[in-house]
C-alpha cells in the first residue's frame, strides 16, 4: 500500500545514484525486519525533496506501507503536527455510525493515539500534561499495527520544521523499534534553525541513524541539467560554460535551474558568449528573480503570492479573502504564479521555501505582521482549530487583542491535551508577554513547563504566587509549585511555601468552610505531607505540623489523599498500628482508582507495615490495574516496586522478584530512570535472598541518584539492600558497617518504626554471626522497645529472634522459640523460615539433636516453599549432619525463570497474547517473544497450553546461602 498522492515538487533526478542506491538499501533492510533511520540532510534546493520522490515512487518502496509528510514553515509549531502529516492520509479520525472510531489500526493501546491524530482536541479529553506518555505509547502500538501489514516506511520532508513533539515520539519509536520491519527517513535543511533542534540531535545519535548528506552536483551533473534546458543536436556541451554555471550556482539543483532558466528566458546561449551573463544573473538568482517578478505582476496577482506565503497551502476561498481578490481570481492569479514556478504544479503553495522566503521578503515588516493578524482573525473565524490559528499568531510582532490572547489560551489547553506541552509553552510564552502581570497565565504556562523544564516552572510559579492576592488562588499555585519541586529535589521549598500558604487559607476558612473550601484545603495538606515525606531534611517540619492536624473523613479524592499520608507519617512514627491501619483503610474507602493511585500506593505500604499483608496486595492490585489501562508508566513502576516489597517481607521471593525484575526492565527504557531507585533496591533485595549477591551488589553500583542519602524511603531501603549483599559476600565488618549507618541515619530522620528498614534486627544477627554478640545487647533492647510499642506479630518475632541469637544457653533457646511462634503467626513466611533455622542451630549447640532436626526440617521445608532455597539447602545440610533424613533439595525448572521470565510466563499462562502482555507491561512484542522463548527452553515445553502445569512446580531459586544462615553459630 503506497500513500504517496504524488504532491512533492517535480523535478528528475540528477546526480544522485549513489545515494538513491542507499535509500534502496535501507528499505531492504527494513523488508527483512530490520529498523532503520535515515537523516537525509543539505541546504535548501540541494534535491532532498526530489530524491524523496523517487525512493518513494521509483520502485524501492514497492510491497511497502508509504507514509510521507511534509512540515511546513508556517504550521510548525502545532503539537504532534508531523505526525499528522505522516498519519492524516489513514483517515483514523474518522468515526463509524455511532461515532466509534472502528478502524482495527486503533485496537488496544493504540487507541490512545487519537489526541495526536485529531485535527483538534475532543471536548471530552481533559488538558493536562500527564497525559504524554499514553499519547507516544499509543502512537508507538500504532506504528506497530502498521507493520503487521507489511514492512512501514515513514517519510518526513523539512523535518527541521517539525515541531518537538513528533520528533521526540519518532525519538521514543525508534527507541523500541528493535526487529520491526520499519524504516524511517527525515529530510532537513542544514542551514535552518530547526524547530526543536535538541529532539532532532537526539534522534542522530541513535545508533540506528545513518546520515546521508547531499552535496553539490558535480560537473558532470551540471552537464546533464544544461544539455537538458539548452539540448544541441550533437549533445557536445561547452566545458567553460558549464563550469561556470556550476561555480555560480555552487553546483545547487534550485540554483541552477533558476539561473539556467533565467538565461534561456534572456536568449543567452550555453557558451563562451554567455559567461558574463551567467556571473550577472547567478547573484541571489531565486530571490531576485522572485522580487523582479513580483515587481513586473499586476497588484492583485502579487497580493494573492503574498496572501498564499501566509497562509501555507490553503483553498482559493480563504487565500482570496486575505488577498481581498474574488475567488474567480484567485484561480487565475494561481495560473500566472504557476506558469512562473512561483507556485506548485499540484497544489495552491509556493514552489519552494526559498520562494516562500523571497515573496515574504518583497513585502514591509509592518505590513507582514498586519497581514499575519488578519490570517489569523480569517482562520479563526472559518472555525479552524485554534492550535492552527496560533501558528499565526506566533509570528504576529504583538499580541495585543484580547482575541488574539483568547485563542493562544485554547491553543494551549489544546496541546496539553494532545501531550504536547513544547508547543503549548510557545504560545503561552506570547500570552505572558501580552500580560505581563498574569497570574493565570504563569500557572497554565507553568503546568506545560513542568514535566519538561521544572526549574522554570517553579520560578514562574513563584512569581505568581507573589502577585496573586486571592488564598485561594494562591492554595492552587503552592499544590503545583510542590509537585514541580518534587522532580528536582527542592522538598525545602515547597514545605515552606506549602505550609505559609496552608496558615493562610485555614486563616481565612475559619472553623466551617464550605465543601469546596474543604477540598481544597485538603489538597494543599496531602500535598505538604507528599512533599515534606520525600527528604530528610524536610520531614521533621511535617511531622510536628501532622500532629496538629485533623483527619478528614476520606469522602474525597484530596481527602483519600491526605489519609494515605497521614497513615504513612503515623506507620512511621511507630507508635500505633492500630491507628495507622484505621487511616490508610479509610483512604481506600472507594474502590476506583480514577480518583487516584498514589493514595492506593501510600495506603498499602503502611498496611504491609502493619502486618496487613492482604490489604496492602488488594490496594497495589487495584493501583497496577489502573496504571495499565491508563499507560500511566510512571505510577506503574512505582506499584511494581511497592508490591516487590511487600511480596519480600511476605516471604513470597519469586514473585517480588518478578515485580522488581519487571519494574527494572519498564525503566531501562524511560528517560527519567536515572531519577528512580526503588526498583533496582527491591530486585537487589531480592536477590541476595535468591543466592546471587554479585548479582544484586552490581545493580546497586550503578544507582546514580543525586543526593541519594537525602530521600526517606529510598535511601534506606538501598543501605539495607547494600548490607546484605555484603554480608551474603562474607564481608561482615562492611555490612554492619551499613546496617549502622541505617540506624543512625533513620534517628537522625525521626523514624521510629521497627518494620521499616528493620536493621537492628539484621545487626544483631551479623555480631552474633560475628561472634560479638555482647555488642548487641543496647541495639537490641531498643528494638524490643520499639518493636512492643508498634506490636505487630512481624516486629515481635522479629524482636525476639534479635535476643535469642544474642543470648546464651537455655534463655536463648526459649527467645528463638518465641521468635518462631510469633512470626508464625505473621504473614513474614521467609522470617519464619529463618527463626525455625537458628532455633535449630541453638537446639543443636543445647545437645537436643531430636528437637533440632523438628526445627531445621521445617525450615527447610518453609524456605523451599518461599523460594530461599539457599536457606532450604542450608537448614537440610544441618538437618543431615544431626541425623536426620531428607531428600535432596533440587532446583525446579520455574526456578530457572528471570523475574521478568516468570512474570511473561504468568501472562501468557492466564490465557495473554503476546501483543496484550507488551501493552500490559510496556514493552515490546519483540521482548516479549523473547523471554517466552527462554520460557520454553527452561521448562521443557512447546506450547502455551503446557505453561500452567509447568509453572505449578514448587520453586525455590538461588544457590548460595546468605552469610545470616550461620548467625546461630556466632553464640557459642
Amino acid at each position: 500500500m503506497d500513500r504517496t498522492d504524488n504532491s512533492w515538487l517535480p523535478g528528475t533526478l540528477i546526480g544522485r545514484a549513489d545515494e538513491l542506491a542507499a535509500l534502496r538499501d535501507h528499505a531492504e533492510a527494513a523488508r527483512s525486519g530490520r529498523a532503520g533511520l535515515v537523516i537525509l540532510s543539505g541546504p535548501a534546493g540541494i534535491g532532498k525533496t526530489t530524491l524523496l520522490h523517487a525512493f518513494v515512487n521509483g520502485g524501492a518502496c514497492q510491497g511497502m506501507t508509504v507514509l510521507h509528510g511534509r512540515c511546513g514553515e508556517v504550521v510548525t509549531n502545532a503539537g504532534y503536527g508531523g505526525v499528522r502529516a505522516l498519519f492524516g492520509s489513514l483517515g483514523l479520525t474518522e468515526s463509524g455510525d455511532e461515532g466509534v472510531h472502528e478502524s482495527p489500526l486503533l485496537k488496544g493501546s493504540a487507541g490512545r493515539a487519537l489526541p495526536a491524530l485529531r485535527p483538534a482536541p475532543a471536548e471530552e479529553e481533559p488538558g493536562t500534561a500527564a497525559t504524554v506518555y499514553p499519547v507516544l505509547h499509543g502512537l508507538y502500538w500504532l506504528t506497530v499495527n502498521l507493520t503487521a501489514r507489511g514492512p512501514l516506511v515513514l517519510v518526513l520532508d523539512d523535518a527541521h520544521w517539525c515541531d518537538e513533539r513528533s520528533l521526540r515520539w519518532i525519538d521514543f519509536l525508534l527507541r523500541r523499534a528493535d526487529d520491526l520491519p520499519l524504516l524511517v527517513v527525515l529530510a532537513q535543511r542544514t542551514e535552518a534553525e530547526p524547530a526543536a533542534p535538541g529532539a532532532l540531535a537526539d534522534i542522530a545519535a541513535q545508533s540506528r541513524s545513518t546520515a546521508i548528506r547531499l552535496e553539490p552536483l558535480t560537473d558532470d551533473g551540471v552537464g546533464e541539467m544544461v544539455g537538458r534546458v539548452f539540448p544541441t543536436p550533437d549533445h557536445v556541451l561547452d566545458t567553460a560554460f558549464v563550469e561556470r554555471a556550476a561555480a555560480v550556482s555552487g553546483g545547487n539543483p534550485l540554483m541552477l535551474a533558476k539561473l539556467l532558466s533565467e538565461l534561456r528566458s534572456m536568449g543567452a546561449s550555453p557558451d563562451e558568449k554567455s559567461l558574463g551573463a551567467v556571473a550577472e544573473v547567478g547573484q541571489g538568482v531565486v530571490a531576485l528573480s522572485v522580487r523582479a517578478l513580483m515587481g513586473r505582476l499586476a497588484p492583485w496577482v502579487r497580493d494573492v503570492a503574498t496572501a498564499i506565503a501566509v497562509l501555507g497551502e490553503e483553498d482559493g476561498e480563504h487565500v482570496g479573502a486575505l488577498a481581498g481578490v474574488p475567488v474567480a481570481l484567485v484561480e487565475e492569479a494561481v495560473a500566472v504564479l504557476r506558469g512562473a514556478e512561483v507556485v506548485a504544479p499540484d497544489r495552491v503553495d509556493l514552489a519552494h521555501d526559498v520562494v516562500r522566503s523571497a515573496v515574504l521578503d518583497s513585502s514591509a515588516t509592518e505590513e507582514l505582521g498586519e497581514l499575519r493578524a488578519r490570517a489569523a482573525l480569517l482562520l479563526s473565524d472559518a472555525g479552524r482549530p485554534a492550535e492552527e490559528v496560533a501558528g499565526q499568531l506566533l509570528l504576529v510582532p504583538v499580541v495585543d487583542q484580547p482575541w488574539m490572547r483568547r485563542v493562544l489560551r485554547e491553543a494551549a489547553a489544546g496541546a496539553e491535551t494532545r501531550g504536547a506541552p513544547e508547543a503549548a509553552i510557545r504560545y503561552l510564552y506570547r500570552v505572558l508577554e501580552a500580560e505581563p502581570h498574569s497570574v493565570s497565565a504563569r500557572a497554565q504556562l507553568a503546568r506545560s513547563l513542568a514535566e519538561i523544564n521544572p526549574p522554570e516552572a517553579i520560578a514562574l510559579l513563584a512569581e505568581a504566587l507573589d502577585l496573586a492576592e486571592d488564598v485561594r488562588v494562591k492554595a492552587t499555585l503552592a499544590v503545583q509549585f510542590g509537585f514541580a519541586c518534587l522532580t528536582v529535589q527542592q522538598a525545602p521549598a515547597a514545605v515552606r511555601v506549602l505550609g505559609e500558604v496552608l496558615d493562610a487559607l485555614e486563616a481565612e476558612l475559619g472553623s466551617d468552610p464550605d465543601p469546596a473550601d474543604r477540598e481544597l484545603r485538603a489538597l494543599v495538606q496531602s500535598v505538604l505531607l507528599i512533599t515534606g515525606c520525600d527528604e530528610k531534611a524536610t520531614i521533621a517540619a511535617v511531622r510536628g505540623r501532622f500532629a496538629r492536624m485533623a483527619a478528614p473523613a476520606g469522602d474525597t479524592p484530596a481527602q483519600r489523599q491526605t489519609l494515605a499520608m497521614m497513615s504513612v507519617l503515623t506507620a512511621m512514627d511507630g507508635r500505633s498500628a492500630e491507628r495507622a491501619v484505621r487511616q490508610a483503610r479509610r483512604a481506600q474507602r472507594v474502590s476506583d482508582a480514577a480518583t487516584g493511585t498514589l493514595p492506593l500506593v501510600f495506603s498499602a505500604f503502611t498496611l504491609g507495615l502493619a502486618d496487613d499483608a492482604q490489604g496492602s496486595l488488594e490496594a497495589l492490585d487495584l493501583s497496577l490495574r489502573y496504571s495499565q489501562e491508563n499507560a500511566a508508566v510512571w505510577t506503574y513502576v512505582l506499584g511494581l516496586s511497592t508490591r516487590s516489597v511487600i511480596l519480600h517481607t511476605m516471604g513470597e521471593i519469586p514473585d517480588a522478584l518478578a515485580d522488581a525484575q519487571t519494574a527494572v526492565e519498564i525503566i531501562a527504557e524511560e528517560r527519567w530512570s536515572g531519577n528512580v531507585t526503588m526498583p533496582q533496591t527491591a530486585l537487589a533485595t531480592a536477590l541476595v535472598d535468591r543466592g546471587e549477591p554479585e548479582r544484586a551488589e552490581a545493580l546497586l553500583e550503578r544507582i546514580a541518584r543525586p543526593n541519594l542519602d537525602g530521600f526517606v524511603m529510598e535511601y534506606h531501603w538501598y543501605l539495607m539492600a547494600r548490607a546484605r549483599a555484603r554480608w551474603a559476600l562474607g564481608d561482615g565488618e562492611t555490612a554492619l558497617d551499613l546496617f549502622l549507618d541505617c540506624g543512625r541515619s533513620l534517628e537522625e530522620t525521626g523514624i521510629t518504626n521497627p518494620a521499616f528498614a528493620p536493621w537492628w534486627a539484621e545487626a544483631a544477627c551479623l555480631l552474633a554471626d560475628l561472634k560479638r554478640p555482647e555488642e548487641a545487647g543496647d541495639l537490641v533492647e531498643w528494638g524490643a522497645g520499639l518493636a512492643r510499642r508498634w506490636g505487630t506479630s512481624r516486629t515481635l518475632g522479629l524482636a525476639a529472634l534479635a535476643r535469642g541469637v544474642t543470648t546464651q544457653g537455655r534463655p536463648g533457646v526459649e527467645l528463638l522459640a518465641e521468635s518462631v511462634e510469633l512470626l508464625s503467626r505473621s504473614p513474614a513466611r521467609a522470617e519464619h523460615a529463618r527463626a525455625e533455622y537458628l532455633l535449630g542451630g541453638a537446639l543443636l549447640e543445647a545437645d537436643d539433636a531430636r528437637g533440632a532436626r523438628e526445627h531445621l526440617r521445617t525450615a527447610a521445608d518453609l524456605a523451599w516453599r518461599c523460594g530461599a532455597l539457599a536457606l532450604a539447602r542450608e537448614a537440610r545440610r544441618r538437618l543431615v549432619a544431626s541425623g536426620g533424613r531428607m531428600r535432596e533439595i533440587t532446583t525446579s525448572p520455574v526456578d530457572l525463570l528471570t523475574g521478568m521470565e516468570r512474570t511473561v510466563a504468568n501472562l501468557a499462562a492466564a490465557g495473554a497474547g503476546n501483543r496484550e502482555i507488551a501493552e500490559s507491561l510496556f514493552v515490546t512484542v519483540r521482548t516479549v517473544e523473547m523471554h517466552l522463548t527462554g520460557v520454553y527452553r527452561k521448562l521443557s515445553v512447546s506450547q502455551r497450553a503446557e505453561l500452567g502445569a509447568a509453572l505449578r512446580s514448587p520453586t525455590a531459586p538461588g544457590t548460595q546461602a546468605p552469610a545470616w544462615v550461620s548467625a546461630s553459630r556466632g553464640r557459642r
